[in-house]
């Protein structure tokens, strides 16, 4: 068994405190910006940023779907982390400044892998997959900031 990660990045023609607010809005904007891999999304405390605590399922592949109820934190300015009380699964996303209006999103998420054969292949192509389906979702991010630029 191992560590797991995959790691994802997007520069975003945003403040990096809109980026971040739209990312924090669980009650609100998240849902919208979640491609077709999450299912059953649902806010069940909060809403807004830490101490929200969300529940979604998301199918990986079409034979792998994880139940997923997050607790989410902000250990620092720009960084939201979103703990899976059903496993070891902790995601992060840090907003940084990335030049005069743009804004640096990294997603990163991490859990441990099985061991054996599965854990090989698990490490070798889940972080591609789930680096795809963050890809979604930084698209739809910047979708959906860059458009309300100077509203």
């Amino acid at each position: 068994m191992g560590q797991v990660e995959a790691t994802t990045e997007r520069i975003i023609a945003a403040d990096p405190e809109e980026v971040f607010d739209t990312l924090a809005d669980y009650s609100g904007t998240r849902a919208k910006l979640l491609p077709e891999h999450f299912s059953e999304y649902e806010v069940r405390e909060g809403g807004d940023g830490e101490g929200t605590v969300v529940h979604w399922k998301l199918q990986a592949t079409s034979k792998r779907v994880r139940d997923c109820l997050l607790e989410v934190s902000e250990p620092t300015s720009g960084q939201l982390v979103e703990k899976d009380r059903n496993s070891s699964m902790v995601t992060t996303w840090t907003v940084t400044p990335a030049g005069e209006g743009n804004a640096r999103v990294v997603v990163t998420t991490t859990w441990t892998g099985a061991g054996g054969i599965g854990g090989f292949f698990e490490r070798t192509f889940a972080p591609k997959g789930l680096g795809r389906i963050y890809d979604a979702v930084l698209a739809r991010l910047a979708a959906e900031v860059e458009g309300q630029q100077g509203q």
